[in-house]
């Protein structure tokens, strides 16, 4: 009987390609957010298709999506038009996120001082860094700012309190990146992430709770401010 010897080799996982559907989501998503598609102006699908070089059934497929986050709305007989930005909306996902932030924060203060989460250990040596090395690229900034506040949530060891929080965090982007457009905003972040840190590593819970408060209400203050005014531009 003849034996036969492999060498079997682990199989590289191929990494997944995203589907049309969802480029023409992402794109269509930037454009709105970038104020290239403005709350109000109307498009067809026959538009969309001919910009993207796409065929209809990926565009229709990212324009439901989108019609259910409530970015856009369908016309009878006449295409899509860009909703308002829905800012009462907006107001009540600030209010869950800031008690999902909030009692991870009461949490972790409430950890024995030895059992700080390696999570915290990253975050440290990403935001308590000398002004030099901080960075002042506004999109890796904002990115940065919102895995601060997921890995605080994540850190505190509720693992559901962590995927709603992870959705409100994908619904608000669209107008929270633009915290991050001028400087003294990026600088303001660095140096309130900095203290929220200190204070939960200190585990001083009060003084944790109030800075996280501030920062997510002066943040979204400024938001609503950068918001409107960028759409006037817009449409001037």
């Amino acid at each position: 009987m003849h034996n036969s010897t492999f060498n079997l080799h682990p199989v590289k996982p191929v990494p997944m390609q995203p589907s049309r559907a969802e480029e023409v989501y992402v794109q269509l998503k930037k454009d709105i957010a970038d104020f290239r598609l403005v709350p109000g102006d109307r498009f067809s699908e026959h538009d969309i298709c001919n910009r993207l070089a796409v065929s209809r059934t990926p565009v229709r497929q990212a324009l439901f999506r989108l019609q259910q986050e409530g970015l856009v709305e369908v016309m009878f007989r006449s295409g899509w038009r860009v909703l308002p930005f829905d800012f009462d909306k907006f107001d009540q996902l600030y209010d869950l996120r800031m008690v999902l932030e909030t009692t991870a924060a009461q949490r972790l203060c409430q950890q024995e001082a030895g059992d700080s989460s390696p999570l915290l250990e990253g975050l440290k040596e990403r935001w308590l860094v000398p002004a030099a090395e901080r960075s002042s690229d506004s999109t890796e900034v904002a990115a940065w700012d919102e895995a601060f506040h997921e890995t605080l949530v994540k850190a505190a060891g509720n693992a559901e309190m962590a995927r709603v929080h992870h959705d409100v965090t994908e619904r608000i982007r669209i107008i929270r990146r633009l915290d991050f457009l001028k400087q003294m905003r990026i600088d303001a972040t660095y140096d309130e992430h900095a203290k929220i840190l200190r204070a939960i590593i200190a585990r001083k819970a009060d003084r944790a709770e109030l800075l996280l408060r501030s920062h997510i209400q002066s943040s979204q203050v400024e938001v609503r401010k950068i918001t409107l005014h960028q759409v006037y531009m817009a449409r001037k």
